[in-house]
Order: structure tokens, then C-alpha cells, then sequence
């Protein structure tokens, strides 16, 4: 069959291109075909061409060599080329020669649409009589070859894994349906090069290493000076026509091969097939890209590519061996004997820098080997596998595939005899107890050692409590850090480790319970089995107050019931379960009380807690009626443990007690209180607000004892003279006043006592004068005033008078501004 043949040549320019006027078409063409190839075969001279170039200047304009898919699935292999001046005078004149492929019809001898580069075939003019030369095959031209292309290549390496990355993205739409447009979710390659030539070799490098079918659906063109209208996925533009296309233009993947090297994104945009294409050209094997088209996997997939490398003796890099590990641990039934005793001695060599992720993948590997290969295939491996699970820094990647090994008797024999001194001394260099200031311990890597130990059937059993103690406060100190799935792996396999840990956790929760509350919460480790774990049992149910406000003393019997273990039998289960239930705060007098009458000073003394409980008593409010009465029970319950500054305190909070029950201890009590008080300095104010404040409303008591108001005036403590005034200023004080006339005379003669005695208390009985007294007695009666200057004329003197001067409206008296009244 002969095949349709297009020749065509300049004319005024389009909106979307130059223009082509037909000169030469094969008979019976349709008027469609003629249309749609109109848009692709055009061409522009570069930039800066001169409007009449000569015959030199001609050879080396850009030649448009181009592959394109048309609407109706057939293909178009064209090749436009300036011939001179142009319809307008300019040097915009070509000639344009094509050949229509029908759809499904392929290049002669099976070779990809670039292999006609160079062609003899291609005209330079229309034919004579304007009918094209019969063509049957659009042969393959031999001017890319082998030679060519591996010198190209490595003169391009700093390109070639971009390149195959950007290949990979774009090959997979060429069957999609978009390549009459260009259009689809891949981005289009857009090569800058100074020779078309070398666009050319580009095409042929990608033509290479595609599976034949993605080589024949590859579009592309070898120059263009508008890039943004071409429609193939390869573009090739000189330096100044890719200057249009913005870097951030996802549309298009930009390589420019006349500037400067890229720098290598790390894992970035190549990929592990791509970085290994890249390598195959750099080592001069292409014939390895048809012979990884034999093996299963996959057009992309990086597999197949490495297998073939190493088998051939090609160094490799640590990307190509974990791909070929990989892929071999799936296909090795696809390999003879041979070839897959070559393929591990190639990944068994000595090679730097061996990644965690590479021995994993030869840990696939020896796995899906160690029962089916012979001996000398898989001993080398699984020596390399379990030597590096030894030695890396961290196992962890490895452990999903040691778990499930088993290995034949004699290789482990081989294996043990070999490995265990070196699995031993690595293991027990993770067992030192040392918790102190310092990085967190390693706890990923004693997982790893101890499977490869069991594997191997080395006995580490005693260096097992120093990994769980090291192990234990790994995880309180950063649970979600270190209870990775290696770690929950080794407590699985291992249950005299996981009863270890879980010892060293429990005895760890008694003096942290809130890390092993955290622990708990934000991992699966789980309290089965048969020990008792009291501290981490209660740990577990945190928490056990409901709600704020709630029952403390029911939540912490609560909780005690839930450990499983008296108080009495472990007394530090009660220290784990106060700090739970009050979570940092204190109890209050009342609760702290009743945990010292429920559970028992010798309890709480072997606890710990009874420090608890003196800073419950010494650290409350003023006004928490139990205070007293607590500090009284711990003077009695802990003689022996209480320091001198403790003991004061609560000395001077029993006091308090004793003046609350009406004066229980005798006087003197000002100069006892303020002793006190100079032997526990400092004072909790809550604790000096307790006693200050019962000895303030003793002051203020007509029963009280002659000397103490003085006591109080002449100590000048402005903290007692304070608290006796806010005393005065209570409402039951108050109250007593408006009802009982003796006790406002009371008051008018102890305010009116000692005056100019020092200025914190003229300051004091002044002010109560003025707001507590003058309010009261301004709402007497006239016979309840009479009351009182009776009550006072029988005190004798000339205190009827004073007050009867001091109540009198207008003019201030002398009285008045002698016990500090004001006018009114």
C-alpha cells in the first residue's frame, strides 16, 4: 500500500501559525486530512534570521522534525525546513514534507518515528509535475546510532534523570486520548537546544528506553518558535523561544541543556526508574532497556532495569539495589539459578553506605530465598541481612520481615556462630541503667538486636532488665516517640521483656503517676497478664474525679479498690493515688483530715503523703474552719517527722484552735500569738489569718482579759492591728452593736483607748470610730443612746461625756478631734 505523502510550502500566517499553501499531495487526499496537517507542518525561522539568508545560512536553521497523533488516531511524520525568503520578502520560506501513517500502521522494521531522522527520503522541494514519488514504508534513516547516542549521553548526564522523570509523567497519557491536542493532565517536555540535531538525540534516548508501543504514541517536534501553540509532548525550542514559557507553568517541564547543570532534587522529581534509565545510558548499555522488557513488572516499574544492571556486572548505586531486592523478592521464580546466584553476589558485594531501607528490602528478599534457594545463594544473604540488623542504627524497617523468618538449621548454626559475639556486645551496650541528664535511650535499635538474637537462637535473657529499664523511661518521657511499631514488635515476641517493662513502669508510675497517665493514654500498651501493677492499674483509669468539685475522698477509695492492693500491705499506692485524684492540688482540711483518720498515720508516714496533709493545713484559706483542728491531729500524729519551721506553724495553727473555743488556753494570749508567730516566720497568710482572726474577735469580746487590747497597741504589728480592725467590720460585730448597748459602749472605750499611742493604731480606732461605730449609733434610739451613756457614766470618769461629745452633730469638739471623730 502506498502511503499518502504531503508537500507544502509557505503562505500568510494564521492565528495559530504559519501558514501552509499545499504544492504536491498523493491523489484522492481528504480535504480533513489536508486541514488538520495544515496546523501541524508549519514553520518559522529562528529569531534574528536575515530576511535574504544564503545557502550556508539556510544549512544551519533548525529543521522541524515532527510526529504527531491526528483526531482520528493516525499519525503524521513530517519535516519542515527554511528554504529562503518568504510570501512577504522575509526569510520565512519553507518546504514541508509529510508522510500519513494510518492508524495502527507501523515504521518499517518496527523502529520508532525518530528513526526516520535524516532520512534521504525527505524532499527539500515540491516534485516535478506535482505528484510525489510512490512510497510503500517510511524506512529508518541509521543516523542516530548506538555510538552517537551513549557519546550524547554523557555529555547530557546532569539532564537524563530529570528527563526520564519528566518521560514517565508524560508517557502514561500518549494512549489517553490527548495527543491530537497535547492536552491532559501531564505535563509536555520542552527541550532547549542550540541544534535540533540534539533534539533529536533527546527523542531517541526516550524512544530507548520506552516499551516500543509507548515509543510509536510518542508525539514530539524537534523545533518550534512557538512552543505554547505545538500540540506534540516533546518540544524542542532554541535559548531565546523558551524564554515564553514562565517557570511556574505546570503545563510544561522545562529543560534547558544550554545553561547551567540542575542540581539534583533529593528523591525528588527522577524517580528510582528514572535515576536508573539515567544510569544504564551513563554506563553505556541501552541493550539492557530491551532485555528488562523480558521480566515482569511493569513498563516503569524500576525493578526489572536494576535486576539487569547488577547482572551485568554494572556498578551499582544504593537506589538500584534496593529496587532490584524488591523486585526480585516477587519475581524470583522469573531468574534461572544462575541468574539469580548472580543477582545476589552482585547485591552481596561490599558497597558504602548501605541504608536501613536497602537492608530491608535484602531482608525481603533472604525471607522470600531462605527456604527455596540452595545454600550458596542464600547464606551470603542472610549473613549481609543480619550483620546489618546488627549494626544499624536503627532495625526498625527490618523487623516486619525478621518476625516472619525462619531459617534453615545449618544456616542458622552458621549464622549464630558468627553473629553472636557481635550481637551480644551490641545488645548489652543498650542496657546500661544510666537515666540521668542526656539524650533519650535508644530504644528502636535493642528491638532489632533482640530479633535477630531469637532468630538466630544467641540467649540474651539477661541483658533483658536493663533494655526494660531503659525501655521504661524512653517511653514516660516521650510515650508517642517511643512506642514505635518496632518497640510494640519486641513486647509482642518477647514476654519476659514486656513483664520486665511493665515492672519498671509500675515502680516509675509511683514517683511519676502523671507520665504513666500520658503513657497509657496515647498508647496501646495494654496491662494484661498476671501481675499486679497496682500504680499503672490506677494510672489506667485516670481519671477519677468526674468533674470538678466532685467527691474526692469517694474517687480515691475508687481508685485504691481498682490497684488491687491494699494501702496497708503497699502504702505508696495511696501517694499514687492522691496525686490522681487531686492531680497537683491539695486536699482541703476537711478531706485531708479524713484521710488521716481512714488510712492511718503509719501510713501515710511510709507513704510519704503526710506532707501532703501539713500543706493542706498550712497552705489553706484564713477562713477554712478545719485548718485548726488538722494542724492540732498533726502535731499529735508526726512529732518525729515535722522540721522546726513546720512545727511552728502548726503550733501557731493550734493555737488559733484553742482561742476559736473560747479562750481554751490562758492568757497572755497577744504575746503568745506574736511569739509564735516569730518562731515560724515566714508564715503561710492563710495560717497567720487563722490565728490573728480568732484572737481579733477575742479582742473585741467585753469578757476579754485586762493588758490584751494594750498587748495589741503597743506591739505596733500592723498585720494583727489589721486583722483586729477587719474583724470589727464583720457583720455579726455589727450586729451586736445595733442590739446590745452594752457592747457599744464597749467598743466606744476600747476605740478610744490609748490615743497617740503610734500611727497604725490611731489610724485603726479612728476609722472604726467613723465607719463601724458613728453608722450604728446614728440609728439608735433615743433610749438606746441613753443606754449607753448610763452603761458608760458607770465606768466613771468623764466617758459619758466623751461620748456624748462625740455623737453630737456640727462643730467638731475637741474630742472629737482628740479620739478622731469627724464632723457630721
Amino acid at each position: 500500500m502506498s502511503l499518502i505523502q504531503l508537500h507544502g510550502t509557505s503562505a500568510p500566517p494564521g492565528p495559530d501559525g504559519p501558514g501552509v499553501r499545499f504544492t504536491a499531495v498523493t491523489p484522492g487526499v481528504a480535504e480533513s486530512l489536508l486541514a488538520e496537517a495544515g496546523q501541524l507542518i508549519g514553520y518559522e525561522p529562528p529569531h534574528g534570521s536575515p530576511p535574504h539568508p544564503t545557502a550556508a545560512e539556510l544549512a544551519s536553521f533548525p529543521q522541524a522534525f515532527s510526529h504527531s497523533v491526528l483526531s482520528d488516531g493516525s499519525r503524521l511524520v513530517a519535516r519542515a525546513v527554511a528554504t529562503g525568503a518568504g510570501p512577504d520578502g522575509q526569510g520565512g520560506a519553507f518546504h514541508a514534507h509529510a508522510v500519513h501513517l494510518p492508524f495502527g500502521a507501523p515504521l518499517s522494521a518496527g523502529a520508532p518515528p525518530i528513526s526516520a531522522w535524516g532520512s534521504p527520503l525527505w524532499a527539500a522541494a515540491t516534485p516535478a509535475g506535482g505528484i510525489p514519488t510512490p512510497l510503500e514504508a517510511l524506512p529508518a534513516s541509521g543516523s542516530i546510532d548506538r555510538r552517537g547516542l551513549v557519546g550524547f549521553a554523557a555529555a547530557r548526564a546532569p539532564w537524563l534523570a530529570l528527563f526520564f522523570g519528566a518521560l514517565r509523567e508524560t508517557a502514561g497519557h500518549v494512549s489517553a486520548g490527548h495527543e491530537a491536542t497535547g492536552e491532559g493532565p501531564a505535563p509536555r517536555i520542552v527541550l532547549v537546544e542550540r541544534d535540533s540535531a540534539d533534539v533529536a538525540r533527546w527523542i531517541a534516548l526516550a524512544s530507548a528506553v520506552l516499551p516500543l508501543e509507548d515509543a510509536h504514541r510518542l508525539t514530539f517536534t524537534t523545533y518550534t518558535r512557538q512552543p505554547r501553540l505545538a500540540r506534540q509532548r516533546i518540544i524542542g525550542v532554541l535559548p531565546n523561544d523558551a524564554r515564553d514559557l514562565p517557570g511556574n507553568d505546570r503545563r510544561y517541564r522545562v529543560l534547558d541543556a544550554t545553561g547551567r547543570p540542575p542540581a539534583m532534587p533529593e528523591g525528588g522529581l527522577s524517580g528510582a526508574w528514572a535515576e536508573i534509565a539515567a544510569a544504564i545510558w551513563l554506563d553505556r548499555a541501552p541493550e539492557l532497556f530491551q532485555e528488562a522488557t523480558a521480566l515482569p513488572g511493569g513498563p516503569f516499574a524500576p525493578g526489572p532495569l536494576a535486576v539487569v544492571m547488577l547482572c551485568a556486572g554494572i556498578a551499582p548505586s544504593a537506589t538500584v539495589r534496593t529496587e532490584a531486592a524488591l523486585w526480585a523478592a516477587e519475581h524470583a521464580q522469573a531468574l534461572d539459578g544462575t541468574r539469580l546466584h548472580r543477582l545476589v553476589e552482585a547485591l552481596c558485594a561490599p558497597a558504602e553506605g548501605r541504608t536501613a531501607t536497602e537492608t530491608a528490602a535484602l531482608t525481603r528478599l533472604f525471607a522470600a530465598l531462605a527456604d527455596s534457594a540452595p545454600a550458596a545463594t542464600s547464606t551470603p544473604l542472610g549473613s549481609l541481612v543480619l550483620t546489618s540488623a546488627v549494626r544499624l542504627p536503627d532495625p526498625g524497617p527490618l523487623l516486619p520481615e525478621l518476625r516472619s523468618l525462619t531459617l534453615p538449621p545449618d544456616l542458622q548454626r552458621h549464622l549464630a556462630a558468627e553473629l553472636a559475639p557481635v550481637l551480644r556486645a551490641s545488645t548489652d551496650a543498650h542496657t546500661s541503667t544510666d537515666t540521668g541528664p542526656g539524650p533519650e535511650p535508644d530504644v528502636a535499635r535493642p528491638a532489632g538486636l533482640l530479633r535477630v538474637a531469637d532468630l538466630l537462637g544467641v540467649d540474651c535473657t539477661d541483658l533483658l532488665p536493663g533494655i526494660a529499664h531503659r525501655l521504661a523511661s524512653s517511653l514516660l518521657a516521650a510515650p508517642e516517640a517511643s512506642y514505635t511499631p518496632a518497640v510494640r514488635a519486641m513486647l509482642e515476641d518477647h514476654f519476659e521483656l514486656r513483664t520486665a517493662l511493665l515492672s519498671h513502669l509500675d515502680a516509675l508510675a509511683a514517683a511519676d503517676p502523671p507520665a504513666a497517665v500520658r503513657l497509657l493514654s496515647s498508647t496501646s500498651l495494654a496491662l494484661t497478664g498476671a501481675q499486679s501493677l497496682p500504680h499503672l492499674r490506677m494510672c489506667a483509669g485516670a481519671p477519677w474525679l468526674p468533674a470538678a468539685g466532685g467527691d474526692h475522698l469517694g474517687a480515691l477509695h475508687t481508685a485504691l479498690r481498682a490497684c488491687g492492693v491494699s494501702s496497708l500491705a503497699d502504702p505508696l499506692v495511696l501517694r499514687t493515688g492522691l496525686r490522681l485524684v487531686w492531680d497537683g492540688a491539695l486536699p482541703s482540711a476537711a478531706e485531708a483530715r479524713l484521710l488521716l483518720t481512714g488510712t492511718g498515720s503509719d501510713t501515710h508516714r511510709a507513704a510519704g503523703t503526710w506532707t501532703a496533709l501539713v500543706a493542706a493545713a498550712l497552705e489553706g484559706p484564713a477562713d477554712d474552719p478545719d485548718a485548726p483542728d488538722l494542724a492540732h491531729d498533726l502535731l499529735r500524729c508526726f512529732p518525729d517527722e515535722l522540721d522546726a519551721r513546720g512545727r511552728g506553724a502548726l503550733v501557731l495553727l493550734a493555737f488559733a484552735r484553742d482561742l476559736r473555743e473560747g479562750g481554751r488556753t490562758a492568757p497572755p494570749w497577744t504575746a503568745r500569738a506574736l511569739s509564735l508567730r516569730a518562731a515560724a516566720e515566714p508564715v503561710a497568710p492563710g495560717v497567720l489569718g487563722q490565728v490573728f482572726g480568732a484572737l481579733s474577735l477575742l479582742l473585741l469580746s467585753e469578757e476579754r482579759p485586762e493588758g490584751e487590747l494594750y498587748a495589741l497597741v503597743h506591739s505596733g504589728d500592723a498585720d494583727l492591728v489589721a486583722a483586729y480592725a477587719a474583724a470589727a467590720r464583720q457583720e455579726r460585730v455589727r450586729d451586736r452593736l445595733r442590739t446590745v448597748p452594752a457592747y457599744v459602749a464597749h467598743c466606744f472605750g476600747s476605740w478610744t483607748a490609748l490615743p497617740g499611742a503610734n500611727r497604725t493604731w490611731d489610724k485603726t480606732r479612728a476609722a472604726l470610730l467613723d465607719t463601724v461605730l458613728r453608722p450604728v449609733v446614728r440609728a439608735l434610739s433615743a433610749e438606746e443612746v441613753a443606754a449607753v451613756e448610763r452603761i458608760l457614766a458607770g465606768t466613771g470618769g468623764h466617758r459619758a461625756e466623751e461620748f456624748r461629745t462625740w455623737n453630737r452633730p456640727g462643730a467638731l469638739s475637741r474630742l472629737g478631734r482628740r479620739f478622731g471623730g469627724r464632723r457630721s
